[in-house]
């Protein structure tokens, strides 16, 4: 009878404050890292998203360049394509994220991109004689290798992409480079 008493009472043994605090602070550190890796998941994600968006802008670029020998005019930091008017060489600015990028007879792009992070814009330049752009836009990622002079953090340029934020990665035409000052 005594066995059985014994048996029982180890059975029902509850777990002990240090116990229960360690198993805690295991469960933290775990969620801590599984957290910290899916945040910068995201981040990589969003800028993949960004240099993407702006590659596709300048394959739509180039193809109206081939046809007008030129780039689209600028309106403040958007393309002014949305219509183009080729009659007199003006056009309506492209509304990042809605804008349909065409001369009426041809469609460039069917919606221009629009940066992920709801307080960024995309930036577009264009030189006075429009023979040359560029596109930027503002990486999260402080480590991602292709900010412009390879520093993220001080890109060595002045142009802002929203929410007070520096641009800090660029897409431009073959005669011109992001550090450049347009003519």
């Amino acid at each position: 009878m005594n066995y059985l008493n014994k048996t029982n009472s180890n059975l029902y043994r509850a777990f002990t404050l240090v116990e229960l605090l360690v198993v805690m602070a295991i469960i933290s550190i775990l969620a801590t890292v599984i957290i910290g890796g899916f945040r910068s998941s995201q981040i990589r994600g969003k800028d993949a998203q960004r240099k993407s968006d702006l590659k596709q802008i300048a394959t739509a670029l180039e193809l109206f360049f081939a046809d007008y020998g030129k780039y689209p005019p600028v309106n403040g930091v958007q393309i002014a394509a949305c219509p183009y008017n080729p009659e007199n060489g003006t056009g309506t600015a492209c509304v990042w994220g809605s804008g349909s990028m065409s001369d009426g007879k041809t469609t460039y792009m069917r919606t221009i991109p629009k940066d992920p992070a709801s307080s960024q814009n995309y930036v577009y330049k264009v030189s006075s004689t429009q023979n040359m752009y560029q596109l930027f836009a503002r990486l999260e990622n402080t480590e991602d290798k292709n900010c412009i002079g390879g520093d993220c953090l001080n890109p060595g340029i002045t142009v802002i992409c929203g929410g007070g934020n520096v641009c800090n990665f660029g897409v431009t035409s073959t005669n011109t480079s992001p550090t450049d000052t347009l003519p």
